[in-house]
């Protein structure tokens, strides 16, 4: 792959440059930890990879991280898995994310919207008052550290208040969005045996109302460790018999005491998406999380008091958590609750608009969703606050970059992310004092050695590679739930490179320093040796206005042939005939290569999705090999099971 240097979609001009956070770090890293002084971004870089401990040294000192107890040192044990990180230190997460409290009591830490779009702010002394009642009231049911804490909510300021007072007592955070179905939520919290449930009584999505009443009744039945349950009316209705009213327990002027724990101590369990098997439940720590945090919010994505922070998420995905952590840095938070494209595909744009974002993150799904619904941001709304556009949940394709500048405003700073429910972070993506190409994430982040290896161990320049990761990361798991010898945790991201994480991408590393991805590396396209990402021919199909969305699936035949089919999901009143077919294989062949053209086109009914929005294709592949779909796949995991039944079919009547 040729990685000569095109013209920058968009570059930072010198005055932004300056007035970058990430800048100011650099020179003030520079003066007291031994950082490079010139070199800009890429020297400190190297500079935060080679020398782990000045780099986290410096960021604590940066963001004033408070120990109440101090750290014996930055790094003890560093083999991966296991890392030791800050041993001996004792903090609390909920206390940093309320301290901008005392500085600005009547400004608002969260603006809530919903899809009636009226704006309702929470100061951040009303956020940290209803955090001390509520953690007060929590120790009083005899919540411990330690104690798992669930919340079945969409994105609401109640489920904000129940991360942070949870974290404040020192328990342990976990939550699923209401439309997740009870299946899906007991295979994530009979995991972790939750003492506390925090429901909601139904939620409002598309225009319409859902009741979830039957679903929390079964959560409280399937679920025998809970002490209690909490509802919260957000339909208007009453508590159930035995529930605890969300007023009585957040109405109280209490004071917030925070439990210093130790930096691993678990601040919440995230899960996988579980498409073959129960969700992982991962475990980060609460020191983990917030130097990670403050590092990637605070530098990366140049978010300080006087931004808007707005991410399209449920409280399903880890960019809720994410989200929540703008409070770290004082930001204002803007939480969204609703369709993301009620009651037209502009909505979200729309919210950006209303409440002046400063950094709009989405979807690449929804930005694409825009492009081929003909939305014009920039003419319909005025952005004129939004300073960046971020995405992630997939690449986003080069004509996904070419429309946000063209429509949205051509000195758009445009990053496209890329992390992991794994680290609850980004290995690649947002740097506010770089260039952006299109097609590219900027730069590997800082306290990031990120590389692309070859199967042998190789690092790779220009080449298609897995993403390895060759140095701890404050936030990478310090376990999984219910994986006592660690094996589980261990076969998920070290089995192929020992001690060093693969996390199951292909990527490439250009000779500038910025990264492409190119699709998972588990369900990888491996024609005659080449190994090709399925990103790539998404991008290239679905430009054409006849496929709304389509699926790719390699599978390697008993024969030793290779048999590639591209599924299709037609747009409205499209037909697959025989020109549709010739213009989709030109369309890969011209924009990718000849070997990345199908054997065969297949119209279907839609392409499935994890819960969280992504597609699902290691399943599929599955079940086109063969294997039954009770087996393939965990039911609970999709958005619909009728459509993977289509693929069953289809496996049964090739055979």
């Amino acid at each position: 792959m040729s990685t000569a240097a095109p013209q920058p979609l968009w570059q930072p001009d010198e005055a932004r440059i300056a007035a970058a956070r990430i800048t100011r770090f650099q020179n003030w890293a520079a003066a007291h930890h031994g950082a490079p002084a010139e070199g800009g971004y890429e020297a400190l870089h190297q500079w935060s990879v080679r020398d782990l401990e000045a780099f986290w040294t410096a960021v604590v000192e940066w963001f004033d991280i408070r120990f109440s107890t101090p750290y014996e040192r930055v790094l003890g044990d560093r083999t991966m898995p296991g890392a030791q990180w800050f041993p001996g230190g004792t903090l609390n997460y909920a206390e940093h994310a309320l301290r901008t409290a005392a500085d600005r009591p009547d400004e608002p830490a969260l603006l809530y919207v919903d899809e009636t779009h009226e704006q309702r702010p929470v100061s951040w002394s009303e956020l940290r008052r209803q955090v001390g009642s509520l953690a007060a009231e929590l120790r009083a049911l005899g919540v411990r550290p330690g104690d798992r804490v669930s919340g079945y909510l969409p994105n609401i300021p109640q489920a904000v208040v129940a991360l942070l007072a949870s974290a404040a007592v020192g328990a342990v955070w976990t939550s699923c969005a209401p439309d997740f179905g009870a299946r899906s939520v007991l295979d994530r919290f009979q995991q972790v045996e939750p003492v506390i449930l925090f429901t909601v009584d139904g939620y409002r999505y598309g225009g319409k109302e859902h009741d979830r009443r039957d679903t929390v009744a079964e959560l409280r039945a399937e679920l025998p460790t809970l002490r209690a349950v909490v509802h919260i009316p957000l339909l208007g209705t009453e508590a159930p018999e035995g529930a605890l009213e969300w007023s009585a327990l957040t109405s109280a002027d209490t004071e917030p005491v925070f439990e210093q724990v130790p930096f691993d101590h678990p601040l919440w369990v995230l899960y996988s998406s579980g498409t073959t098997g129960l969700p992982k439940a991962i475990v980060q720590s609460q020191g983990g999380i917030l130097v990670e945090h403050f590092k990637q919010l605070g530098l990366h994505c140049d978010l300080g008091p006087e931004d808007r922070f707005f991410w399209y998420t449920s409280t399903g995905w880890m960019m809720w958590n994410f989200l929540v952590s703008g409070l770290l840095t004082g930001t204002t938070v803007i939480l969204y609750d609703g369709s993301p494209g009620y009651p037209d595909t502009g909505a979200q744009w729309a919210i950006a608009e209303q409440t002046g974002a400063t950094l709009f993150g989405t979807s690449a799904a929804y930005v694409m969703a825009c492009r081929k619904a003909g939305v014009h941001p920039g003419r319909d709304h005025d952005l004129s606050r939004v300073q960046c556009v971020a995405t992630t949940g997939s690449p986003l394709p080069p004509d996904g970059f070419r429309w946000l500048h063209d429509e949205v405003r051509d000195d758009l700073w445009i990053a496209s992310v890329s992390g992991g429910t794994d680290v609850c972070s980004c290995f690649a993506g947002a740097v506010p004092t770089l260039p952006v190409h299109i097609g590219e994430l900027q730069a590997p982040c800082l306290g990031t050695d990120l590389q692309s290896w070859d199967t042998q161990g190789k690092p790779l320049t220009g080449e298609v590679g897995e993403l390895v990761v060759t140095n701890p990361m404050p936030s990478m798991p310090i376990h999984f739930w219910n994986d006592p010898d660690g094996s589980r945790y261990h076969d998920s991201y070290f089995d192929t490179y020992p001690g060093v994480w693969r996390h199951g991408d292909w990527i490439t590393l250009t000779d500038r320093g910025s990264v492409i991805i190119h699709g998972r590396s588990d369900s990888t396209l491996n024609r005659g040796g080449v190994r090709m990402g399925s990103a790539d021919i998404y991008e290239a199909v679905e430009r054409l206005p006849e496929i709304r969305e389509s699926l790719v699936i390699g599978i390697e035949q008993p024969d030793g042939g290779y048999w590639m089919p591209l599924f299709v999901d037609l747009a409205p009143g499209a037909v697959l005939d025989d020109d549709l077919r010739t213009t989709i294989k030109r369309t890969i062949r011209e924009q990718c290569s000849p070997r990345h053209v199908p054997d065969e086109i297949i119209e279907a009914p839609g392409v499935p999705h994890t819960l969280t929005g992504k597609r699902i294709e290691v399943p599929v592949k599955r079940l086109l090999q063969g294997t039954p779909l009770d087996k393939a796949v965990n039911p609970g995991s999709v958005d619909s099971l009728e459509l993977l039944q289509f693929y069953a079919d289809l496996a049964r009547t090739r055979r």
